[in-house]
């Protein structure tokens, strides 16, 4: 037996009790002197050293180089020799009989031990089952401790506790692997990882690893996720996370180390895009932000208009085709009239029917300009970019006529006017010669129009208002206004 168990059962307080007759000790007076030859060896006369050894006690070499053994407790002690009890021993264990108390009870019992040594030679001769005797009790002492060291050792475990990393070796009457970590104050967190799990049973020299979780605000190619990795270092939680490392950009160093309270970590893999520009493709492996930065990486420089197919500013996607599009541009600009408006107004000198303009309307003047661009050699629509008014239009007025018209003439309503305005005019109303003097159904000129009553121009009157002016005409001056044509009235 291993000194761990002599260690053990001392820890449950066992002790000797009673003499037990047997081993290095005499039985009592009168029980019977024969020597004791099949456990002794021969020494003085009369005394045999006892060479019994239990299991768990270790032979040494005394200096002549006969094994010797540290000492026990001894057993059948006479009963005027008191029962030895526990003492200090090695490494605080209880002292097995040896140093200055083993010297000191062997000196007392050295008389006696010759005294009675024919008549313990002469009983144990008598009684050949005498070493037998001897060693019972013994061996019941030992397997009665070796039980109960045997039950209390199977309940204590040796485990190894890894705790992010850091390992230590304890012993633990713990059956799972959540008792372990309640005794030990390790709090697990919904995103930590242990293994084995939580409530798996733990045997003496099993391992537990505990791996504290860190949060990662991860920013992936554009994109912002919130992440849990159990790693120490940037490189370790890019690979846990499945992020594709090689040629790509990383915020912070990868051997940083993560804390527990975690980290923001930008990183952007490494793509492959497609330039287009000047005729040409040229094909870029980049972990660029912008689609501006993976165009001056394809050895591409932008002028003055030139610009991308995309966003300059948005973020380049594995295998997107960016096209450079060169611009070259200028200005047009442009003049257009600006159309007037007609304001009416009425006037009650004037028939109704009749509409004189008073005042003539002007076009206003606005001046545009025009944006001109060529895409790679394309011209494109002109775009309108600004617009200003050079002249405002001036508007038109013109009087409406709201006058009743009368019925008649006396002495010319029965006269053949339509026959004199076909003579005249061919019968049309806007009428007018080709020396522009005379104008509408009759021919008026201008002065004999205005001094009939009539306003502006005859041809720009109402043939109605044409036919009463000239019945008004022929009761003045009779027919001698048509020279030609006036011997058509009377038919």
């Amino acid at each position: 037996m291993s000194n761990a168990r002599y260690e053990t059962y001392e820890t449950y307080g066992l002790a000797y009790a009673g003499p037990v007759y047997g081993g290095f000790d005499a039985p009592p007076d009168g029980l019977h002197s024969a020597e004791t030859l099949a456990h002794g060896t021969p020494g003085a006369y009369g005394a045999y050293e006892d060479t019994y050894r239990p299991a768990y006690e270790t032979p040494t070499r005394a200096a002549h180089g006969t094994p010797t053994l540290p000492g026990l407790p001894r057993q059948g002690a006479p009963d005027d020799e008191p029962a030895p009890g526990p003492g200090p021993g090695p490494a605080g264990y209880p002292d097995p009989g040896t140093g200055a108390r083993a010297g000191s009870r062997a000196a007392a019992r050295n008389g006696s031990h010759r005294r009675s040594a024919r008549r313990r030679k002469a009983r144990y001769a008598e009684r050949p089952d005498g070493p037998m005797r001897r060693l019972l009790p013994q061996a019941l002492v030992v397997a009665f401790l070796a039980g109960g060291t045997t039950a209390f050792v199977a309940e204590d475990k040796a485990i190894e506790l890894n705790v992010d990393g850091e390992t230590r070796t304890l012993h633990t009457f713990a059956d799972d692997v959540t008792e372990l970590l309640t005794e030990e104050g390790v709090e697990i967190g919904a995103h930590d990882v242990v293994a084995p799990g939580p409530d798996m049973e733990i045997s003496s020299g099993d391992e537990v690893a505990v791996h504290y979780a860190r949060p990662v605000r991860l920013t992936l190619d554009g994109h912002r996720r919130e992440l849990w990795t159990t790693a120490h270092t940037v490189a370790g939680a890019l690979r846990q996370l499945g992020v594709r490392q090689e040629g790509a950009y990383v915020s912070s160093p990868r051997s940083r180390r993560i804390g527990r309270g975690g980290l923001a970590l930008d990183v952007r893999t490494e793509r492959t895009v497609t330039i287009m520009a000047d005729g040409r493709a040229r094909t870029v492996r980049t972990n660029a932000a912008t689609v501006r930065e993976a165009v001056e990486e394809a050895g591409i420089t932008l002028h003055g208009q030139d610009t991308t197919s995309v966003p300059q500013g948005s973020f380049p996607r594995d295998g997107q085709t960016v096209t450079v599009l060169r611009i070259t541009g200028g200005k047009e600009v442009r003049e257009e009239p600006i159309p007037f408006q007609v304001r009416r107004t009425e006037d009650p000198t004037l028939f109704r029917g009749t509409e004189v303009v008073e005042r003539a309307g002007e076009p206003g003047l606005r001046r545009i300009t025009f944006a001109l661009r060529t895409v790679n050699g394309v011209r494109q629509k002109p775009r309108r970019i600004r617009s200003e008014v050079v002249r405002e239009p001036r508007p038109q007025v013109v009087k409406v006529g709201t006058r009743q018209r009368p019925a008649s003439v006396r002495g010319a309503d029965h006269l053949d006017w339509q026959g004199l305005a076909a003579c005249e005019s061919g019968g049309r109303p806007d009428a007018v010669d080709s020396s522009g003097t005379y104008g509408g159904l009759y021919q008026f000129d201008t002065g004999t129009w205005h001094a009939l009553g009539g306003s502006g121009r005859p041809q720009d009157a109402p043939a109605a208002e044409q036919t009463y002016r000239a019945k008004k005409l022929y009761v003045r001056r009779g027919a001698s206004p048509w020279p030609h044509c006036g011997g058509r009235l009377r038919g």
